[in-house]
């Protein structure tokens, strides 16, 4: 009998196939129509701290339109908080109390305080596990060596003193120092590291010259960076590591199971090919798995890490063959 359940970052899921957080998961229907659809569980959409503060600038330039007040700033940027993170709350609790399934609460602040009073807040709110989405470009050259690693560091312990509930960081890539840092990571207090954040990526309008947003949606060649980094810090991280980026179908989990992951998230494929993907994907697992002769995930996983293969470590194209 094929096995694809899997503990990982302290859950206990009936499958590898984690929904990544997404405009899917912010809605009770859908997430019934994920847990329909096969899913071993779902990272909610994020709680951003800067989209609520976005919000409330809006909302004070239209009431500064009728009155002003001195304090008119801070009651705005209250309330719109409050009614912002009362939604969440409620998303929590009506998810959890319509789906079996782990619901992953997830979170992007700007101030260190939000980070631990979203958390305990959403812990309160009944959430499995949490996912602290954490992104931070370098391009400040006044900054300091290591502060990625370092405000990770920070977050992460005070997070911990204040839940109980298992806690990932979800990381982007840009470090000098990744490897060191993403090892020291996971000799922290999380459940978990997902590899990686896929960024917002900038384009251009030639015809506007303004600035817009690039292709939002990941493609199957975008697996290669959580591969190559999944493969490299499998044989020493000392927490599980969960894939994310790329990750379209069967090939895709597979592929990241055989480096070392745990499980991965899937979300840019539920968009070009609808939820039906989730148990296609899970089918052609097992039937590659029964071929294999694989009887678990354990069987197979990191059989492919860097340990005994340090091609994960080229960067260079390598020539095959003979010149034409």
């Amino acid at each position: 009998m094929t096995d694809i359940s899997v503990k990982a970052a302290g859950l206990e899921l009936k499958n590898p196939i984690i929904i990544g957080s997404c405009g899917f998961t912010e809605t009770v229907e859908n997430i019934k129509k994920l847990e329909e659809a096969g899913a071993g569980a779902v990272v909610l959409k994020s709680l951003f701290e800067e989209q609520i503060m976005s919000d409330a600038y809006d909302t004070m330039g239209e009431v500064k339109s009728m009155f002003s007040h001195p304090e008119l700033e801070d009651y705005v940027k209250y309330f719109e908080e409050k009614d912002a993170v009362g939604k969440y709350l409620d998303l929590i609790r009506q998810a959890k109390a319509a789906v079996s399934i782990p619901v992953i609460a997830s979170i992007n602040c700007g101030s260190f305080d939000k980070w631990v009073q979203f958390s305990s807040e959403i812990e309160k709110a009944g959430a499995d596990a949490l996912e602290i989405n954490l992104y931070l470009l370098p391009s400040d050259p006044g900054n300091g060596e290591h502060t990625y690693m370092t405000t990770a560091m920070d977050i992460s312990r005070e997070v911990k003193k204040h839940i109980s509930i298992p806690f990932t960081l979800k990381l982007g890539y840009y470090s000098d120092t990744l490897s060191r840092d993403l090892l020291t990571l996971s000799r922290s207090d999380v459940s978990g590291l997902v590899l990686f954040n896929r960024p917002f990526y900038p384009d251009i309008d030639i015809e506007t010259e303004k600035i817009k947003g690039g292709y939002a949606y990941s493609s199957p060649a975008e697996i290669s960076t959580s591969l190559r980094w999944i493969a490299i810090l499998s044989d020493f991280a000392e927490t599980d590591l969960i894939a994310a980026t790329g990750v379209h179908s069967e090939k895709g989990i597979i592929k990241q199971i055989l480096a070392g992951a745990k499980a991965v998230q899937m979300t840019s494929t539920l968009y070009l090919n609808s939820f039906s993907v989730i148990q296609r994907s899970l089918d052609e697992l097992k039937s590659w798995m029964k071929r294999k002769g694989y009887k678990s995930l354990n069987d197979f996983r990191g059989k492919l890490s860097r340990k005994d293969h340090a091609i994960y470590d080229r960067v260079q194209f390598l020539r095959r063959g003979k010149e034409e």
